[in-house]
């Protein structure tokens, strides 16, 4: 193993001194494990961190190159074996940075917190991330893990305030870091020797070193002081082939395969409903479809993994996988046909989620009809492999390699609803006249509610069909969303169990999302607008954000937001309600008037402002869950509809605060 990041030795300039804390603290990662000897015991610390690549011929020119000994061990000292995770030529952009520094206290430390991530750009911040190609300083906020019981397994978490750019290399610079007395931390030992006069060429530090002067150079070029330096490193984010390369490769493949046809379905239910028993829904149609099937196990059961040729690219096994699928029908539609959209369930679910009171009133109020399938990785069949992949990480891959073919499955299914010869040809969408129920000249859009809009946001980009999608209850990152959601508990006991230690968690964490990302909206977010995939449309996005939700923590929203270039509807909220320094920071006011382009709106209904650390909302004070209530609101379903049908965002709440009832 190289560190990716090494260059030849650069002089270091004169006005950039490596200057590390005086007085420093031993560290114990011996040069040649492949550990990162920089900053202390913990082997993979700091991360994400260009030592752990490898140079490949990639976009990125790296590729990662972990071995289980570096990695997190289980109850039973099993390490994770990286395989999977060393096919990416990058780290997430979504990352949360880690790094361990003992006795840190963030308050005196003046480092920025959730509540005013405008700190984290001043000229003074003690923790300062650099876009090394750009020279600009990246927004972020700090945060110390909050579950951590045992102050010397508790981790500094850094989380960006918007996505890291595909393909970018990043600095990051931890200096003046101080105690709750406000006496500066010294730096580890090691790293003062690095941050020293020039090692001798044999000496096992060396390399480390040359890695070090390259990223403090860069620092130095974006003008950023290294005085009483603790920490620096860098790490590269994964190119854009890195991450969708494998899911549009698959999508192309299948789709070719048709023909500019529809895929291969049948009908196996046709039920009818009364006004009296359905006033929105006239006719619920479910049935199956034919995926190429690109996992490894004959029609992809829970468990299996992306079946790859020897370049590491996914490749058909040869056999098709039966993908079931439910449509609800409007009343409206018998009278105009209906707008096709597809819609994506909720968490663990499954398609039958589009039977949903709130899918079943704005299919009636403005004549949709939706079509669902399975998130398979995360449906309700997956239940028991995700809850055992918190017992051995190892086996992480067969939930996002599902969760990959599930998006050749939505793009499949998008495409039966608006080719001739999909499900307008049948005469189960067809009314008594053989008229299709289902206007194919019309665009198909994307409604998910909560894993459908985290998941959603991928379809929306991969599509080659969609170019508008509603993503509500909207979030992104599972590594920031795990910690801070109620849905999460369960898991949490499993993963208790099997990795106790609260450091490793984080670890754990940081790791997993490199493998989400290639499947959820933090992966794809940076094409989810005006930069699209390579035969996908340009995208706009309606976000709908429920103040104070439980179960999808509403400071991924943000983050999502800042990411796609969506704005805001302003007044965003009630003054008071939101506890940040300058609420909804970096994400510019909708102008006022209908807007044609991608948008953020909060709904708000009475639920108190959740935690500042990464915890979730539990507790009475936390009061009533607002996860469902956006979508139960009827002025909300107008303005969803309104921006799917004709690609405006409108103001339906009258240049106030928009408001909601509790769902329940």
């Amino acid at each position: 193993m190289i560190a990716g990041s090494a260059a030849p030795a650069l002089a270091t300039p004169a006005s950039a001194p490596l200057t590390a804390s005086a007085g420093s603290t031993p560290s114990a990662s011996p040069p040649g494990s492949g550990c990162d000897p920089i900053a202390g015991t913990d082997c993979l610390l700091p991360f994400p961190n260009d030592w752990f690549t490898t140079s490949a011929h990639t976009p990125t020119g790296l590729r990662l190159d972990l071995t289980s000994a570096m990695t997190p061990k289980n109850a039973a000292g099993k390490g994770i074996d990286p395989a999977a995770w060393n096919l990416s030529d990058g780290f997430s952009p979504g990352s949360m940075l880690l790094a361990h520094v003992p006795g840190l206290d963030l308050g005196a430390t003046g480092a920025a917190p959730v509540t005013d991530v405008a700190r984290s750009l001043k000229r003074d911040a003690p923790i300062v991330i650099v876009d090394t190609r750009t020279g600009e300083r990246w927004p972020y906020w700090a945060e110390l893990d909050a579950n951590a019981t045992n102050p010397a397994r508790q981790a500094l978490i850094i989380r960006p305030a918007k996505n890291f750019r595909e393909g970018h290399r990043y600095a990051v610079v931890l200096r003046d870091l101080k105690n709750a007395s406000g006496a500066r931390i010294a730096a580890p030992g090691t790293f003062t020797r690095i941050a020293g006069k020039t090692l001798p060429a044999k000496d096992p530090l060396a390399r480390r070193q040359a890695a070090l002067r390259r990223t403090l150079h860069d620092v130095d070029r974006a003008g950023v002081s290294t005085k009483n330096l603790y920490l620096a490193w860098d790490f590269t984010v994964a190119s854009e082939q890195g991450l969708a390369g494998p899911v549009v490769g698959m999508r192309d493949q299948a789709l070719g395969q048709l023909r500019g046809r529809s895929p291969k379905f049948t009908v196996t239910t046709v039920t009818d409903f009364t006004s009296q028993q359905d006033a929105n829904i006239a006719r619920e149609v479910t049935g199956e479809f034919l995926v190429p099937n690109f996992l490894n196990q004959a029609g992809g059961p829970p468990g299996s993994v992306l079946n790859r040729d020897a370049s590491g690219r996914p490749k058909p096994l040869g056999d098709d996988l039966r993908a079931q699928f439910q449509c609800e029908i409007p009343r409206a539609a018998f009278s105009k046909p209906a707008r096709p959209s597809l819609y994506g369930h909720g968490l663990l679910g499954k398609a039958t989620e589009v039977r949903a009171s709130n899918v079943r009133a704005m299919a009636g109020e403005h004549d949709f009809l939706f079509c669902a399938t399975k998130w398979i990785g995360m449906a309700d069949e997956d239940i028991p492999n995700v809850s055992g992949v918190f017992a051995d990480f190892s086996r992480f891959d067969t939930v996002t390699d599902r969760l990959q073919q599930s998006l050749v499955n939505f793009v499949f299914l998008g495409r039966m609803m608006i080719t001739k010869d999909g499900l307008a040809g049948d005469e189960a969408f067809q009314d008594d006249r053989g008229r299709s129920l289902i206007d194919r000249h019309a665009d198909l859009a994307y409604d998910g509610n909560s894993q459908g809009s985290i998941a959603g946001g991928a379809l929306v980009a991969v599509s080659p069909d969609v170019s508008r999608g509603v993503l509500g209850v909207s979030g992104m990152n599972y590594s920031t969303l795990l910690n801070r959601s109620v849905d999460f508990q369960p898991f949490q006991q499993v993963m208790n169990g099997y990795y106790p230690d609260k450091l490793d968690q984080q670890l754990c964490f940081a790791l997993i999302q490199i493998l989400w990302d290639r499947a959820e909206t933090d992966g794809y977010a940076q094409h989810l607008g005006d930069d699209p995939l390579p035969g996908s449309p340009r995208h706009r996005i309606l976000m709908h954000v429920a103040f104070g939700d439980h179960q999808v923590s509403t400071v991924t929203a943000e983050v999502e937001a800042r990411t796609i270039g969506a704005r805001i509807h302003r007044p965003a909220i009630a003054a008071g309600r939101n506890p940040d320094a300058v609420p909804y920071w970096g994400i510019p006011a909708l102008p006022g008037r209908p807007y044609q382009g991608s948008a953020m709106v909060v709904w708000d209904s009475g639920t108190p402002a959740p935690p500042v650390t990464n915890t979730p909302p539990l507790g009475a004070q936390y009061g009533t869950d607002s996860h469902e209530d956006p979508r139960a609101d009827a002025t909300a379903r107008r303005q969803k509809a309104d921006f799917l049908k004709y690609g405006v965002v409108v103001d339906v709440c009258g240049g106030r605060p928009c408001t909601a009832q509790h769902a329940g």
